[in-house]
């Protein structure tokens, strides 16, 4: 790994992306991490070395804005990881306003992003871009239509730039289903959400670190998207 050129984590500030972070720095790899909003994680990040930087991307000023700040701050990525996300379900009257912002959180940041900072990872040594997707893109959701869309979206993106960027840049995916629970979640929701998966475990954000460390350690893989379900697809 090139320890020089820091990883931009897109979203960062809590849970899967606040983890990844860490272990990254754990290793000596200086981070770039992005956030809509103030938490707690970001002041250990801080402490720990790490660059924060504020990002709104709910519209495209927002997103420019952000690539500019990257660019002030770094002249090399050795990767872009965009994990930033949004949940919403598709709500009576809102349907509309949901998908447009679905659609720029998942699929614009990540277009434009990866469009500007291209230059960023072309510096000669092993680059990577990796998109944060959802396992329920291979199924559909009743409820977040607009959520499941945008993440397939963002798998399609992974094929596009992956032989739009080759070979210099390797562009992969991650779809975790059910890493966590939240603190609210009862026991019969766990429960439920236990069954759909043929391991029934809730296995921890390392498993999402473990699947981007390979990617970013492979030298053959690009345009594929790893599934982390936990064999949700033989229930």
């Amino acid at each position: 790994m090139d320890h020089r050129a820091p990883i931009l984590i897109t979203g960062a500030s809590q849970r899967i992306g606040l983890y990844c972070a860490q272990r990254l720095l754990d290793e000596g790899q200086p981070v770039i991490v992005s956030y809509r909003r103030e938490r707690e994680g970001l002041d250990i990040l801080r402490q720990r070395g790490a660059i924060t930087l504020h990002a709104d991307f709910s519209d495209n000023a927002g997103i420019f804005a952000f690539i500019e700040r990257i660019k002030a701050h770094t002249d090399q990525l050795r990767a872009i990881v965009h994990n930033a996300s949004d949940w919403h379900a598709d709500e009576a009257g809102q349907q509309a306003a949901a998908f447009q912002h679905m659609f720029q959180v998942h699929m614009q940041a990540p277009y434009l992003i990866n469009l500007h900072c291209a230059g960023l990872l072309r510096h000669g040594g092993a680059a990577d871009i990796v998109h944060i997707s959802d396992d329920v893109t291979h199924k559909g959701s009743r409820k977040h239509i607009a959520y499941a869309a945008s993440k397939a979206g963002l798998e399609n993106l992974t094929l596009s730039f992956a032989a739009d960027l080759a070979p210099a840049i390797k562009v992969n995916g991650i779809a975790p289903a059910l890493i966590q629970f939240n603190p609210q979640d009862d026991d019969e929701y766990r429960r439920r959400a236990l069954a759909k998966s043929a391991l029934g475990i809730e296995p921890g954000p390392q498993v999402i670190y473990q699947a981007l460390r390979y990617l970013l350690d492979t030298p053959y893989v690009t345009g594929t998207t790893l599934a982390v379900n936990g064999g949700r697809h033989l229930i």
